[in-house]
């Protein structure tokens, strides 16, 4: 199984990364909090204190167009919130 993550950069989630030093990602939903752990640590070089995780279920969407009602529904995904050990930092932009 081959796990997905990738940065979530927003203003609210670069302000808990300032205040918190807690960095925040989007991974797959079948991922547990060992194996992002064990990602994270590797990609970015930093030693993890603690995982948290949520579920995020997709919503419904719809919209009116010339031909009709489209009803559809956005992807449900998992958000981690990885805290890192003091005095360390992820540079999300250092991989381009």
């Amino acid at each position: 199984m081959e796990i997905k993550i990738k940065p979530i950069v927003t203003e609210k989630a670069n302000a808990y990364s300032e205040k918190q030093n807690c960095y925040t990602f989007a991974v797959s939903p079948e991922a547990n909090k060992f194996q992002i752990k064990d990602l994270v640590e590797k990609i970015y070089n930093v030693r993890v204190d603690k995982v948290n995780t949520a579920y995020y279920a997709g919503k419904r969407k719809q919209r009116w167009t010339k031909a009709g009602l489209i009803k559809g529904r956005k992807p449900s995904f998992k958000k981690a919130y990885v805290t890192v050990a003091k005095g360390q930092k992820i540079d999300y932009f250092s991989n381009i």
